[in-house]
């Protein structure tokens, strides 16, 4: 069984530690495996590629790498925040933020 994140697919990050600290994106990935996600604009890396035809002059292209889900906190309103779970009215399991204390949809 896979563990229950924190985070979600097309969440707005802020990153914690590390050479991207205090950067946010949005969430493109997460490998759940791995314990690690893909954010956009974050932790950039150079990748060399070989001439293709999609891409006949080949080259380094900079691209995002992985970042560890534990370095990731959620951002919303402007405001970082820890995580909670609580049920809602319908008695559906809902995320909140901490500090606020308002839902995440």
């Amino acid at each position: 069984m896979q563990q229950k994140l924190h985070i979600k697919v097309g969440d707005t990050v802020k990153v914690l530690n590390g050479e991207s600290k205090g950067l946010e994106g949005k969430i493109l990935t997460i490998d759940r495996k791995k314990m690690r996600a893909i954010v956009e604009g974050v932790n950039m890396v150079k990748k060399h590629s070989k001439p293709s035809a999609a891409d006949p002059q080949g080259g380094i292209v900079e691209k995002e790498s992985t970042i560890h889900v534990s370095n990731l906190m959620i951002v919303t309103k402007g405001i970082a925040s820890r995580i909670g779970r609580k049920l809602d009215a319908k008695g559906k399991l809902v995320r909140y933020s901490k500090k606020s204390g308002e839902e995440i949809k």
